[in-house]
C-alpha cells in the first residue's frame, strides 16, 4: 500500500480547507498540535493522564463530526451522537496499551491515566468503554431514525474474547492479542455502523 507524503497530504488538506472553509485549518492545526504534544514538549499530556480524553475528542468527535461537516457544512446531532461510540472504541485501544505499560510507566514516572487508576481500575475502564459503545447504538438508531444502525451490534461477539482476557488479568505480552482484537472490534463496529446509517438514511 502506497502512503501519501506529508507534502501531498498538506496540499490535499489545504484544497479541502479552501473548498469548505478556513475553520478546517483551525481544526487541522489543533489535531496536529494534539498529536505532537501527546509525547512531545516539556509536559506531554499523554503522561499527565489526559491521553484518553484527547483520543476520544480527536479520534471520535472531531473525526466523525468533522467528516459530516466537510460533506454537509453543518453539525448534526446524529453525527455528534455517532461520534461517542467511535470515540469510546478508539480510547479503548489506548487504554489496553497503557494497561500493558503500567509497570514501565510507573517506574519512569509517566503518570498516564492507567497509572493513576491502577491495574484494576484500568481494566474496568476498558470494559466500560466497550459496553458504552454498545449501549449507544440503540440511542443512535432511535434518535436519528436510522434503524439499520443496529447492524453495529453484530460486532459484539468479537469483543467477548478481549473482554475476558482483560477481566482475567492478562498482562504484558498477553495484552498484545487484546490490542489486535480490540482493533478488529473497532473496524467491524465502525463499518457496520456507517453502513447502517447510510442504508436507513431518509
Amino acid at each position: 500500500m502506497r502512503v501519501l507524503s506529508p507534502l501531498t497530504l498538506g496540499i490535499l488538506a489545504m484544497a479541502l480547507a479552501i473548498a469548505v472553509g478556513p475553520e478546517l485549518l483551525v481544526v487541522g492545526a489543533a489535531a496536529i498540535a494534539a498529536g505532537w504534544f501527546y509525547t512531545g514538549g516539556k509536559h506531554p499530556y499523554g503522561y499527565l493522564g489526559l491521553g484518553e480524553l484527547f483520543v476520544f475528542v480527536f479520534f471520535g468527535v472531531v473525526a466523525t463530526v468533522g467528516s459530516q461537516y466537510v460533506q454537509q457544512e453543518d453539525v448534526a446531532l446524529l453525527a455528534v451522537t455517532a461520534s461517542i461510540p467511535v470515540g469510546f472504541l478508539a480510547t479503548a485501544l489506548l487504554v489496553v496499551n497503557n494497561l500493558r505499560d503500567i509497570p514501565g510507566d510507573t517506574a519512569s514516572g509517566k503518570r498516564t491515566l492507567a497509572v493513576r487508576l491502577g491495574d484494576q481500575g484500568t481494566r474496568v475502564m476498558y470494559v466500560a468503554l466497550l459496553v458504552g459503545a454498545v449501549v449507544m447504538i440503540p440511542v443512535i438508531a432511535g434518535l436519528g431514525n436510522r434503524p439499520a444502525a443496529i447492524a453495529a451490534l453484530a460486532a459484539v461477539p468479537l469483543a467477548r474474547k478481549p473482554v475476558i482476557e482483560v477481566l482475567n488479568g492478562a498482562r504484558g505480552g498477553a495484552l498484545i492479542p487484546v490490542l489486535g482484537a480490540t482493533g478488529r472490534v473497532q473496524l467491524v463496529f465502525g463499518t457496520l455502523l456507517a453502513a447502517g446509517l447510510w442504508i436507513s438514511a431518509p
